[in-house]
């Protein structure tokens, strides 16, 4: 009886220990983010509400510079997500195709999920931009999108 309540304990604070470095790094994730690690645009498309007609439209502010596409996908993403960006003096329009990539151990088979398009973007000046992302039809599949500045390419003060 006394074991039982020993492994009881030690799977509880195990647990414990696995939670609290979760937190932990939620928590880090938000205070880079906070902190300016060169996100300049980001969303979690997850919820058919975000889009209208199947397009998700937003605004953001960009400085001049070297910037790129991050993406967080998986099996159930958009197959082909078009991306457009406009501004007064910019112009990017992509298509970007989601590709899997099988990956085999002694055990199992496996695939994770990338983005194929042309990923990096070059402002010449601040620009207003508004983002438009279509799903092509699939708003029910989650995809995480974030525009990056590249480091080393910060403005000199």
């Amino acid at each position: 009886m006394e074991f039982a309540i020993y492994s009881m304990k030690k799977k509880s604070i195990g647990i414990l220990i696995i939670l609290s470095v979760v937190v932990l790094g939620v928590s880090i994730s938000m205070d880079s983010k906070e902190r300016g690690d060169g996100v300049v645009f980001h969303i979690t498309l997850a919820d058919p509400e975000l889009y209208t007609n199947g397009i998700y439209t937003n605004n953001f502010t960009i400085e001049s510079g070297t910037y790129f596409f991050r993406f967080v996908p998986n099996g159930s993403s958009p197959e082909i997500l078009s991306i457009k960006l406009s501004g007064q003096n910019y112009s990017f329009i992509e298509n970007f195709n989601l590709k899997g990539i099988p990956h085999e151990s002694e055990t199992s088979k496996y695939f994770t999920w990338e983005y194929e398009g042309e990923k990096n973007i070059a402002i010449d000046s601040i620009e207003e931009i508004t983002i438009v992302i279509n799903s092509n039809g699939n708003v029910m599949g989650s995809v995480s999108i974030d525009i990056i500045k590249k480091k080393g390419d910060e403005p000199t003060k």
